[in-house]
C-alpha cells in the first residue's frame, strides 16, 4: 500500500488513542489510501461536488473594498455559496462516500458552529446513511438555526452537557460513541486534527478549495501575494493553503480568535507562543493548557473558532514559519462582518470575518499590482442569533419577545 498519509508533521500529529480504536483507525487509513487511488471513487466524489455541492465556488474580485481600502487587489473565495453554506460539505461528502464504501451505515459527527453538523446531516440524507451529531449545549443555544436544519435533514442532534459544553466536549462524546460502535459506525470528524489519518484525510477532501483558487487566479492572470483565512481546528485553512504549503510563495496568514482580549479564558489563540505542546483527543499539537496540563477555557464570538487546539499540520507550518498567525478580536470580527456586507454585498460567517479584517490590514501594506485572497469559509446566516444580539439587541429582543408570545 502506497503511504499517502503522515503520522507526524514535525513533532506534531500521531495517533495517541486507546487500544480499542487502533483497529478502526488502521481500517480507516487503509480504506482512505485505497479510495484516493480508485478512479471510480474519485469520479463519484467530483461528480457530486459539481452537481450537489455546486462547485466550483466563485472567486470574487472585491472591487468596492479594494477601492475603499487602497493597496492590494482583494479577492474573496466564496465557499459560503457551496451547498449548506460553508466549506464543511467538501470533507463531509468525501468521508460519507468513504464510509459507504467501507460498509458503515451509521455516521456520527461533532460540531461547534453547526456547519459541519449541517453538512454531515445533508450528505447522510443524500447517501442514505444514519446520522447522529454531538453538539455542546452552549453551541446549540447560540446556533439554534443550524440545530433546526440538522434535524430537518433527519439527523439526531445530541446535546453535550459535560465540560464547557462546546466543541471540545462534543469531540469527546463522539470519540466515546465511536469506541463502542466502530463495527458499523464511521466518525466523520470535521476538522484537520485528531489521530492520523484524520488530518490528512480532511486536508485532501478540502484541497478542492485551493485547487480551484489556483485555477481561477491563473485564468485571471493574477499571481497572489497573500492568502488569508481563519483558523479554528484548521479544515478550511488546510484546504485553502494546500497547493502552496510546499512553496515559498505566496504568503500564508492564518487568523485566530482574539476574543475579548489576551487574558486567560478570553480568547482562543494557540500560536505565536500562546499554546503549549500537548496530547489531547488523540494527537499531539499546540493547545491552551494550564500549568497542570489541563485544557483551559476559551472564548470567541464565533462558535467555530473557540477550539483550544490547532491541527497538527498547521502547528508545524506555524513553527517552521510557512504560515504566519495573527489574531482578530470579537469587536473586529463584528466590524468586518458589517464592512463586507455594506461595501461588497457579502455576509461573512463570523469565523471568516476574522480573516477579512486581517486581510484588509495586510492589503493596506501592499501595492495595487499585488493581490490578497480571503477564504470566506462560510455565510453568516448561521450567526443570526449572535450578530443580531450583538449589533441590534433591543429590536432583536422585541422581535423574539413578540414571536414567543404568539406561540
Amino acid at each position: 500500500m502506497k503511504q499517502l498519509y503522515n503520522d507526524f508533521f514535525g513533532e506534531f500529529g500521531g495517533r495517541y488513542v486507546a487500544e480499542v480504536l487502533r483497529s478502526p483507525l488502521d481500517e480507516l487509513e487503509s480504506a482512505f489510501v485505497d479510495a484516493l487511488s480508485d478512479e471510480a471513487f474519485m469520479r463519484e466524489f467530483h461528480r457530486l461536488l459539481a452537481s450537489y455541492v455546486g462547485r466550483p465556488t466563485p472567486l470574487l474580485h472585491a472591487e468596492n473594498v479594494t477601492r475603499d481600502v487602497g493597496g492590494a487587489q482583494i479577492y474573496i473565495k466564496l465557499e459560503g455559496l457551496a451547498a449548506t453554506g460553508a466549506h464543511k460539505i467538501n470533507n463531509a461528502l468525501g468521508q460519507a462516500l468513504l464510509a459507504r464504501r467501507m460498509g458503515k451505515p451509521r455516521i456520527i459527527a461533532e460540531t461547534g458552529a453547526g456547519q459541519h453538523g449541517v453538512a454531515t446531516a445533508a450528505v447522510c440524507a443524500k447517501l442514505g446513511l444514519q446520522c447522529r451529531v454531538y453538539m455542546g449545549e452552549v453551541d446549540m443555544r447560540r446556533q439554534k438555526p443550524n440545530v433546526f436544519w440538522m434535524e430537518m435533514y433527519g439527523a439526531e442532534v445530541v446535546p453535550v452537557t459535560s465540560g464547557a459544553r462546546t466543541l471540545k466536549d462534543a469531540v469527546n462524546e463522539a470519540m466515546r460513541d465511536w469506541s463502542a460502535n466502530f463495527a458499523d459506525t464511521h466518525y466523520l470528524l470535521g476538522s484537520a486534527l485528531g489521530p492520523s489519518p484524520f488530518p490528512d484525510m480532511v486536508r485532501e477532501f478540502q484541497s478542492v478549495i485551493g485547487t480551484e483558487v489556483v485555477s481561477q487566479l491563473s485564468a485571471l492572470g493574477v499571481r497572489p501575494t497573500t492568502l488569508v483565512t481563519c483558523v479554528g481546528g484548521g479544515s478550511n485553512a488546510m484546504g485553502f493553503f494546500s497547493p502552496y504549503i510546499h512553496e515559498t510563495e505566496p504568503e500564508l496568514i492564518g487568523v485566530e480568535a482574539g476574543g475579548r482580549g489576551p487574558a486567560q479564558g478570553d480568547h482562543a489563540a494557540r500560536m505565536n507562543g500562546l499554546g503549549t505542546p500537548g496530547i489531547v483527543q488523540g494527537y499531539r499539537s499546540l493547545f491552551l493548557l494550564d500549568d497542570d496540563g489541563q485544557v483551559m477555557p476559551t472564548h470567541s464570538v464565533s462558535a467555530g473558532l473557540d477550539y483550544p487546539g490547532v491541527g497538527p499540520q498547521l502547528a508545524h507550518l506555524g513553527q517552521t514559519g510557512r504560515v504566519r498567525f495573527e489574531r482578530a478580536t470579537d469587536s473586529e470580527a463584528l466590524e468586518g462582518l458589517q464592512y463586507f456586507a455594506r461595501k461588497e454585498g457579502v455576509i461573512f460567517a463570523l469565523e471568516s470575518a476574522h480573516a477579512g479584517m486581517v486581510a484588509i490590514r495586510r492589503a493596506k501594506e501592499l501595492t495595487p499590482d499585488e493581490a490578497v485572497v480571503i477564504n470566506m469559509s462560510g455565510r453568516g446566516d448561521k450567526d443570526l442569533f449572535i450578530t443580531a444580539r450583538e449589533l441590534d439587541a433591543e429590536r432583536w429582543k422585541e422581535f423574539l419577545t413578540r414571536e414567543a408570545a404568539s406561540l
